[in-house]
């Protein structure tokens, strides 16, 4: 009797464990940078003004920073928090209620260019014991998640000759897999360089030839063959590095546009990438060969219909989802053809972030209009939508989270906290 009660109590424990891992958000667009969640029982439709608001965080300073959610506790990037102190910090609030928690300063705020384009930008990526985010400056800076003390940094730029391939500073946030941290300081020797996630020491370099820079992107995991290869998309195109080693497996060109953002979307042996200013996107097929190499083959170039900007791309079933270019207008597309299904302005206007969740899209317009619609090749229908409070002054860019049955925003100086269980 006492062994079977031993083992029942082991047992709820182990699903605990799995249930509580599987509602963190623990790096930009989840756990396994798809932007989709695996959270169930959500609200089919939403309430006229938008569904109940559990707490708001202010105090955030500016930033276009997404959110990072481990162990109940909340991480992200922003700027000029007081009005006395114009620079950036790494902040952490509690999920459950939204206090503040600590703030670590990172460096200098990001002043170049647009003023409306200004400010913090990179998601941190966490492990619960670890905190990392690279700075727009490509200072990728490591702190405990605890208490947020600074436990070592590295300078993308000065240390690794680090570059971007567009003006507007580094926003991709690190891959952490196993005892490893992953980054791109797009350099030439030095395109993804691996460290060991405790000490910050170099483990190895990937070289991507006559690279063009990082982009905006962040690292994605895929199986083939086999081996677990880290693909990634900078400035001058994708990429598929073997994890164990860092050597470059593929490489897929693609011509220069003004800048790379969307995170690659990985299916099986597949990968789909875009990029907006009307370059488009594509699928490619990871072929393993003999003695471990890796191939990649084209099953559709980059077609135009499929650009997306910086909103991201989110995969439902056989389909994908994203915003042409950055128009405002929702798209849905077959994943394998490319074949457009629909194609539709929302409610709100300009470039939209896109997550799914239960059948859904929630949709986070740059006017501050959150969306939320059908998950459905057949037809674009939104079920919801509201006004964000405190939105209007600069875009609302940053990318929407769904955690433990809750809408998590960022919108510049504030996180707001949504009930979205049904």
């Amino acid at each position: 009797m006492t062994t079977a009660r031993n083992l029942a109590f082991v047992a709820c424990a182990l699903l605990l464990v799995v249930s509580v891992s599987a509602n963190d958000w623990s790096t930009f667009r989840g756990p396994d940078r798809t932007g989709v969640s695996t959270e169930t029982g959500l609200l089919k439709s939403w309430p006229a003004g938008g569904p109940p608001l559990v707490w708001k965080a202010e105090g955030v300073g500016r930033g276009y920073a997404s959110l990072a959610i481990f162990g109940g506790k909340i991480f992200t990037l922003g700027d000029g928090t007081t009005a006395d102190d114009p620079d950036e910090y790494l902040m952490s609030y509690e999920e459950q209620t939204g206090k503040f928690l600590w703030k670590t300063k990172t460096g200098p705020a990001w002043n170049s260019g647009n003023s409306a384009w200004q400010s913090s930008r990179s998601t941190p990526s966490t492990d619960g014991k670890m905190v990392y985010v690279v700075t727009p400056y490509g200072v990728l800076v490591a702190c405990e998640a605890a208490g947020g003390k600074e436990v070592w940094r590295k300078d993308l730029k000065a240390q690794f000759e680090g570059k971007k391939g567009d003006g507007w500073g580094f926003s991709e946030s690190p891959l952490i897999d196993g005892d490893k941290l992953i980054c791109t300081p797009g350099a030439e020797e030095a395109t993804v360089v691996a460290f060991n996630k405790t000490t910050g020491d170099v483990l190895w370099k990937a070289s991507q030839p006559e690279t063009r820079g990082a982009g905006h992107a962040s690292i994605v995991i895929s199986e083939i063959g086999g081996q677990r290869v880290y693909v990634q998309l900078t400035a001058g195109g994708a990429m598929g590095i073997r994890a164990s080693d860092g050597t470059v497996l593929w490489n897929y060109p693609i011509e220069q546009t003004t800048a790379v953002c969307p995170t690659p979307i990985i299916k099986d042996d597949l990968v789909f990438i875009a990029a907006g200013y009307k370059r488009g996107g594509a699928l490619l097929r990871q072929v393993p060969k003999d003695g471990g190499k890796i191939d990649v083959e084209e099953i559709f170039p980059m077609k135009n219909d499929l650009a997306n900007k910086h909103g991201g791309v989110v995969r439902v079933g056989d389909y994908i989802y994203a915003d042409s270019d950055d128009a405002g207008i929702p798209y849905c597309a077959q994943l394998m053809n490319g074949e457009i299904k629909w194609k539709q302005r929302g409610s709100g206007k300009n470039s939209a972030s896109m997550a799914a969740a239960d059948g859904h899209l929630y949709i986070h317009f740059a006017d501050g209009t959150m969306v939320l619609a059908n998950a459905d090749p057949a037809a674009y229908k939104e079920v919801g939508s509201f006004q964000i409070p405190g939105t209007g002054d600069r875009p609302s860019w940053a990318h929407p989270v769904i955690v433990d049955g809750k809408l998590f925003l960022r919108e510049n100086n504030e996180i707001l906290c949504y009930n979205i269980k049904e």
